[in-house]
């Protein structure tokens, strides 16, 4: 966002950080919901819970070669798992 345009609270609900939190929020929550269908294994869920996690300078440089931010994101979260 242009600084001068935004408030405080809205860079921060804008920021990249809190985006890709709420990205990883969901993922989880879509895991859990597979765990229950019984197409993870509990076990992989709770490592996926311990470990998943993503670095937004990782997202980046990711993101010049794949020119695709989700596909950046959930390549990071996956080196991390």
């Amino acid at each position: 966002m242009i600084p001068r345009y935004s408030r405080e609270k809205m860079e921060r609900i804008w920021s990249p950080e809190n985006r890709y939190q709420k990205w990883l929020d969901i993922e989880i929550l879509a895991c859990e919901a597979m765990t229950k269908l019984g197409l993870i294994p509990e076990a992989s869920l709770k490592t996926i819970r311990e470990r998943a996690g993503f670095d937004v300078d990782r997202i980046d440089e990711i993101e010049k070669t794949t020119k695709h931010d989700v596909i950046a994101f959930l390549t990071s979260v996956t080196e991390k798992v």
